[in-house]
Protein backbone atom coordinates (compact mmCIF):
# COMPACT_ATOMS: atom_id res chain seq x y z
CA UNK A 1 0.00 0.00 0.00
CA UNK A 2 2.63 2.80 1.03
CA UNK A 3 4.30 1.86 -2.61
CA UNK A 4 1.39 2.27 -4.21
CA UNK A 5 0.47 5.70 -2.62
CA UNK A 6 4.31 6.36 -3.65
CA UNK A 7 4.43 5.49 -7.25
CA UNK A 8 0.87 7.87 -6.98
CA UNK A 9 2.26 10.62 -5.27
CA UNK A 10 5.62 10.75 -7.84
CA UNK A 11 2.71 10.52 -10.90
CA UNK A 12 0.99 13.83 -9.13
CA UNK A 13 4.21 15.46 -8.86
CA UNK A 14 5.03 14.82 -12.67
CA UNK A 15 1.63 15.90 -13.79
CA UNK A 16 2.16 19.24 -11.71
CA UNK A 17 5.98 19.60 -13.42
CA UNK A 18 4.02 18.87 -16.77
CA UNK A 19 1.31 21.62 -16.32
CA UNK A 20 3.23 24.10 -14.85
CA UNK A 21 5.79 23.75 -18.25
CA UNK A 22 2.72 23.96 -20.50
CA UNK A 23 1.50 27.35 -19.16
CA UNK A 24 4.69 28.66 -19.29
CA UNK A 25 5.64 27.52 -22.65
CA UNK A 26 1.88 28.68 -23.71
CA UNK A 27 2.19 32.01 -21.89
CA UNK A 28 5.66 33.13 -23.91
CA UNK A 29 3.85 31.96 -27.06
CA UNK A 30 1.46 35.21 -26.20
CA UNK A 31 1.46 38.05 -28.81
CA UNK A 32 1.47 41.25 -27.33
CA UNK A 33 -1.83 42.84 -27.63
CA UNK A 34 -3.76 40.31 -29.42
CA UNK A 35 -4.51 36.43 -29.75
CA UNK A 36 -1.53 33.73 -30.75
CA UNK A 37 -2.48 30.89 -31.46
CA UNK A 38 -2.23 27.57 -28.84
CA UNK A 39 -2.20 30.25 -26.24
CA UNK A 40 -2.87 28.72 -22.34
CA UNK A 41 -2.31 31.57 -20.52
CA UNK A 42 -3.70 35.35 -20.76
CA UNK A 43 -2.28 37.73 -22.94
CA UNK A 44 0.91 39.89 -21.81
CA UNK A 45 0.01 42.98 -19.14
CA UNK A 46 0.04 46.19 -20.77
CA UNK A 47 -1.42 48.27 -17.76
CA UNK A 48 -1.58 47.69 -14.25
CA UNK A 49 -4.99 46.21 -13.55
CA UNK A 50 -4.08 43.28 -16.29
CA UNK A 51 -1.29 43.06 -13.72
CA UNK A 52 -3.33 42.52 -10.68
CA UNK A 53 -5.63 40.10 -13.13
CA UNK A 54 -2.55 38.14 -14.09
CA UNK A 55 -1.51 37.70 -10.14
CA UNK A 56 -4.83 36.51 -9.19
CA UNK A 57 -5.32 34.11 -11.94
CA UNK A 58 -2.06 32.46 -11.08
CA UNK A 59 -3.19 32.48 -7.26
CA UNK A 60 -6.42 31.00 -8.26
CA UNK A 61 -4.65 28.25 -10.28
CA UNK A 62 -2.64 27.37 -7.75
CA UNK A 63 -5.38 27.09 -5.16
CA UNK A 64 -7.67 25.07 -7.66
CA UNK A 65 -4.77 22.30 -8.49
CA UNK A 66 -3.93 21.62 -5.09
CA UNK A 67 -7.97 21.30 -4.14
CA UNK A 68 -8.31 19.11 -7.33
CA UNK A 69 -5.13 16.57 -6.16
CA UNK A 70 -6.16 16.78 -2.99
CA UNK A 71 -9.30 15.46 -3.83
CA UNK A 72 -7.85 13.13 -6.15
CA UNK A 73 -5.59 11.54 -3.39
CA UNK A 74 -8.32 11.03 -1.02
CA UNK A 75 -10.66 9.20 -3.88
CA UNK A 76 -7.55 6.97 -4.70
CA UNK A 77 -7.14 6.21 -1.26
CA UNK A 78 -11.25 5.80 -0.81
CA UNK A 79 -10.74 2.91 -3.54
CA UNK A 80 -8.00 0.88 -2.61
CA UNK A 81 -8.75 1.22 1.11
CA UNK A 82 -12.22 0.70 1.53
CA UNK A 83 -13.62 -1.51 -1.50
CA UNK A 84 -14.97 -4.94 -0.45
CA UNK A 85 -11.52 -7.03 -0.92
CA UNK A 86 -9.84 -5.14 1.59
CA UNK A 87 -12.65 -3.96 4.22
CA UNK A 88 -14.86 -6.58 3.88
CA UNK A 89 -16.42 -5.71 7.15
CA UNK A 90 -17.51 -2.14 6.30
CA UNK A 91 -17.70 0.34 8.71
CA UNK A 92 -21.18 1.77 10.25
CA UNK A 93 -19.85 4.92 11.12
CA UNK A 94 -22.16 7.88 10.61
CA UNK A 95 -21.08 11.27 12.83
CA UNK A 96 -17.11 12.16 12.62
CA UNK A 97 -17.19 15.36 14.69
CA UNK A 98 -13.58 16.27 13.55
CA UNK A 99 -14.27 15.86 9.75
CA UNK A 100 -17.32 17.53 9.94
CA UNK A 101 -15.50 20.51 11.92
CA UNK A 102 -12.41 20.24 8.96
CA UNK A 103 -14.21 20.22 5.90
CA UNK A 104 -16.48 23.00 7.28
CA UNK A 105 -14.02 25.20 8.67
CA UNK A 106 -11.21 24.47 5.69
CA UNK A 107 -13.79 26.00 2.87
CA UNK A 108 -14.07 28.57 4.76
CA UNK A 109 -10.48 29.72 4.91
CA UNK A 110 -10.02 28.77 1.71
CA UNK A 111 -13.15 31.44 0.20
CA UNK A 112 -11.44 33.93 2.82
CA UNK A 113 -8.06 33.60 1.36
CA UNK A 114 -10.34 34.73 -2.35
CA UNK A 115 -12.55 36.93 -1.51
CA UNK A 116 -9.79 39.51 0.50
CA UNK A 117 -7.62 39.60 -2.99
CA UNK A 118 -11.16 39.39 -5.76
CA UNK A 119 -12.47 42.33 -3.51
CA UNK A 120 -9.70 44.55 -4.30
CA UNK A 121 -9.21 43.94 -7.40
CA UNK A 122 -13.05 44.30 -7.77
CA UNK A 123 -12.48 47.92 -6.49
CA UNK A 124 -9.42 49.23 -8.33
CA UNK A 125 -11.36 48.00 -12.00
CA UNK A 126 -14.26 50.36 -10.87
CA UNK A 127 -12.41 53.16 -9.03
CA UNK A 128 -11.57 55.50 -11.89
CA UNK A 129 -8.96 57.61 -10.53
CA UNK A 130 -8.22 61.14 -11.59
CA UNK A 131 -7.96 60.99 -15.74
CA UNK A 132 -5.43 62.79 -17.92
CA UNK A 133 -7.54 61.51 -21.27
CA UNK A 134 -11.51 61.12 -21.24
CA UNK A 135 -12.68 58.76 -24.35
CA UNK A 136 -16.32 58.27 -25.23
CA UNK A 137 -16.51 54.94 -26.97
CA UNK A 138 -20.15 54.49 -28.62
CA UNK A 139 -21.18 51.13 -29.56
CA UNK A 140 -23.47 50.72 -33.05
CA UNK A 141 -24.24 48.20 -35.17
CA UNK A 142 -21.62 46.88 -35.95
CA UNK A 143 -18.62 49.71 -35.41
CA UNK A 144 -17.24 51.82 -32.61
CA UNK A 145 -17.72 55.92 -32.46
CA UNK A 146 -15.09 57.44 -30.35
CA UNK A 147 -15.00 61.26 -29.40
CA UNK A 148 -12.30 62.98 -27.59
CA UNK A 149 -13.83 65.53 -25.68
CA UNK A 150 -10.99 66.80 -23.69
CA UNK A 151 -9.30 67.25 -27.24
CA UNK A 152 -11.02 69.72 -29.22
CA UNK A 153 -14.49 67.23 -29.13
CA UNK A 154 -13.93 65.79 -32.73
CA UNK A 155 -15.26 62.39 -33.32
CA UNK A 156 -14.76 59.43 -35.69
CA UNK A 157 -15.85 55.79 -36.75
CA UNK A 158 -14.07 52.69 -36.56
CA UNK A 159 -14.49 49.99 -38.65
CA UNK A 160 -13.42 46.82 -39.44
CA UNK A 161 -10.64 46.91 -42.04
CA UNK A 162 -9.51 42.89 -42.39
CA UNK A 163 -11.64 40.49 -43.30
CA UNK A 164 -12.68 37.91 -46.10
CA UNK A 165 -12.81 40.77 -48.61
CA UNK A 166 -9.35 42.11 -47.88
CA UNK A 167 -7.38 38.91 -49.11
CA UNK A 168 -4.36 41.23 -49.17
CA UNK A 169 -4.88 43.08 -45.42
CA UNK A 170 -1.41 42.29 -44.13
CA UNK A 171 -2.88 43.78 -40.88
CA UNK A 172 -4.24 40.76 -37.59
CA UNK A 173 -7.58 39.16 -39.35
CA UNK A 174 -10.81 40.60 -37.83
CA UNK A 175 -8.74 43.01 -35.51
CA UNK A 176 -7.40 45.53 -37.32
CA UNK A 177 -9.74 48.62 -37.98
CA UNK A 178 -9.33 52.02 -40.55
CA UNK A 179 -9.09 54.31 -37.41
CA UNK A 180 -7.46 53.40 -34.30
CA UNK A 181 -8.08 54.87 -30.69
CA UNK A 182 -4.85 56.43 -30.19
CA UNK A 183 -3.91 57.30 -26.70
CA UNK A 184 -0.55 58.66 -24.95
CA UNK A 185 1.73 55.88 -22.80
CA UNK A 186 1.72 56.31 -19.13
CA UNK A 187 -1.13 58.23 -18.46
CA UNK A 188 -4.91 57.33 -17.05
CA UNK A 189 -7.09 56.84 -19.87
CA UNK A 190 -10.85 57.38 -18.96
CA UNK A 191 -13.65 55.14 -21.09
CA UNK A 192 -16.95 56.10 -20.87
CA UNK A 193 -19.43 53.86 -22.51
CA UNK A 194 -22.96 53.51 -24.32
CA UNK A 195 -24.81 52.01 -26.94
CA UNK A 196 -26.68 53.90 -29.38
CA UNK A 197 -29.08 50.48 -30.49
CA UNK A 198 -28.23 47.33 -28.42
CA UNK A 199 -26.06 46.47 -25.96
CA UNK A 200 -22.08 46.07 -27.20
CA UNK A 201 -18.94 45.53 -24.74
CA UNK A 202 -15.91 47.67 -24.42
CA UNK A 203 -13.10 44.91 -23.88
CA UNK A 204 -9.50 45.25 -24.28
CA UNK A 205 -7.64 41.85 -23.16
CA UNK A 206 -3.97 43.16 -22.61
CA UNK A 207 -5.33 46.19 -20.47
CA UNK A 208 -7.85 44.17 -18.54
CA UNK A 209 -10.92 46.22 -19.39
CA UNK A 210 -14.38 44.98 -20.07
CA UNK A 211 -17.69 46.59 -19.24
CA UNK A 212 -21.03 47.26 -21.26
CA UNK A 213 -21.90 49.93 -23.72
CA UNK A 214 -26.08 49.81 -22.89
CA UNK A 215 -28.29 52.23 -24.43
CA UNK A 216 -29.52 55.30 -22.57
CA UNK A 217 -27.19 55.02 -19.28
CA UNK A 218 -23.53 55.72 -19.11
CA UNK A 219 -20.59 53.42 -18.29
CA UNK A 220 -17.02 54.17 -17.33
CA UNK A 221 -13.63 52.07 -16.90
CA UNK A 222 -9.96 53.05 -17.15
CA UNK A 223 -6.79 52.27 -18.02
CA UNK A 224 -3.36 53.10 -17.97
CA UNK A 225 -1.33 51.76 -20.94
CA UNK A 226 2.44 50.73 -19.60
CA UNK A 227 4.48 50.71 -23.01
CA UNK A 228 3.93 51.41 -26.01
CA UNK A 229 2.41 49.51 -29.33
CA UNK A 230 -0.70 48.13 -30.95
CA UNK A 231 -3.34 46.38 -28.22
CA UNK A 232 -6.69 44.55 -30.26
CA UNK A 233 -10.11 44.05 -28.80
CA UNK A 234 -13.75 43.30 -29.74
CA UNK A 235 -16.88 43.98 -28.61
CA UNK A 236 -17.89 41.12 -26.14
CA UNK A 237 -21.96 41.58 -25.88
CA UNK A 238 -23.89 39.02 -28.66
CA UNK A 239 -25.34 41.78 -30.70
CA UNK A 240 -26.64 40.80 -33.86
CA UNK A 241 -25.56 39.28 -37.19
CA UNK A 242 -22.15 40.97 -37.20
CA UNK A 243 -20.78 40.63 -33.65
CA UNK A 244 -17.74 39.31 -34.57
CA UNK A 245 -16.66 42.03 -36.82
CA UNK A 246 -16.21 44.46 -33.98
CA UNK A 247 -12.71 45.02 -33.34
CA UNK A 248 -11.12 47.71 -30.97
CA UNK A 249 -7.46 48.88 -32.09
CA UNK A 250 -5.41 51.13 -29.73
CA UNK A 251 -2.17 52.21 -30.54
CA UNK A 252 0.03 53.75 -27.87
CA UNK A 253 2.03 56.46 -28.34
CA UNK A 254 4.31 58.81 -26.93
CA UNK A 255 2.75 62.34 -25.53
CA UNK A 256 4.56 63.58 -28.26
CA UNK A 257 3.39 61.55 -31.07
CA UNK A 258 -0.33 61.90 -29.45
CA UNK A 259 -0.61 65.30 -29.08
CA UNK A 260 0.73 65.98 -32.82
CA UNK A 261 -2.25 62.84 -33.82
CA UNK A 262 -4.42 64.85 -32.09
CA UNK A 263 -3.81 68.28 -34.32
CA UNK A 264 -4.43 66.02 -37.30
CA UNK A 265 -7.45 64.16 -36.27
CA UNK A 266 -8.83 67.76 -35.53
CA UNK A 267 -8.36 68.31 -39.34
CA UNK A 268 -9.23 64.86 -40.47
CA UNK A 269 -12.19 64.42 -38.74
CA UNK A 270 -13.97 67.83 -38.64
CA UNK A 271 -16.58 67.37 -40.31
CA UNK A 272 -17.65 64.19 -37.85
CA UNK A 273 -17.70 60.70 -38.89
CA UNK A 274 -17.43 59.59 -42.41
CA UNK A 275 -19.36 55.93 -42.23
CA UNK A 276 -19.02 55.61 -45.78
CA UNK A 277 -15.09 55.54 -46.63
CA UNK A 278 -12.37 53.54 -45.27
CA UNK A 279 -9.13 55.23 -44.55
CA UNK A 280 -5.77 53.82 -44.93
CA UNK A 281 -4.60 51.00 -42.23
CA UNK A 282 -1.40 52.80 -41.99
CA UNK A 283 -2.91 56.23 -41.27
CA UNK A 284 -2.58 57.84 -38.06
CA UNK A 285 1.02 57.65 -35.51
CA UNK A 286 3.21 55.12 -35.86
Amino acid sequence: MTMSMARIGRSFAGLAVLAAVTMTAGAALAAMGQPADWNLGLQDSASPVMDDIRWFHDFLLVIITVITLFVLALLLVVMMKFNARANPTPSKTTHNTLIEIIWTVGPVLILLMLVFPSFKLLFKELDVPKADLTIKATGKQWYWTFAYPDNGKFEFDSLLACDEKHEKCTAPRLLAVDNELVVPVNKIVRVQTIGADVIHAFAVPAFGIKIDAIPGRLNETWFQATHEGMFYGQCSELCGKDHAFMPIAVRVVSQQAFDQWVEQAKKKFAAGPDRNSYASISDGVH
